[in-house]
């Protein structure tokens, strides 16, 4: 391997703490009414009042939110087991042990990241 995550205990922590991630935010969305490769689902008979609009379309913004938390988790997930967990997807180079461990879905080393967000 040529990143920092080298260790393969170490590597099998992080996947342990991924595989509980992707659990919970599963776990999260089936509450929000969210199944596998399903929207939200409201019942007809559900009012159509500003309020509930308001309430209807934070639940969707949420569950977009874990969706992509989920996506991100699971890529993370599928490069361990291929085996390039810890490049960058930008400048294919190690990313810094500390920023894998702060966030371990993460795809980017710190300084393609602040390129995308420019």
């Amino acid at each position: 391997m040529t990143h920092d995550v080298e260790d393969s205990a170490e590597l099998n922590e992080i996947k342990d703490q991924l595989q509980k991630e992707k659990a919970q935010l599963t776990e999260r969305l089936a509450e929000l009414g969210f199944g596998p490769g399903e929207g939200l689902y409201f019942d007809h008979n559900f009012a159509d009042s500003s309020q509930v609009t308001a309430e209807r379309g934070e639940l969707e913004r949420l569950a977009r939110e874990l969706k992509e938390s989920l996506e991100e988790i699971e890529k993370a997930l599928q490069k361990i087991d291929e085996g390039t967990y810890g490049i960058c997807e930008g400048c294919h180079r190690a990313i810094n042990k500390a920023r894998l461990e702060a966030m371990p879905a993460v795809r980017y080393c710190i300084e393609c990241a602040s390129k995308r967000r420019a």
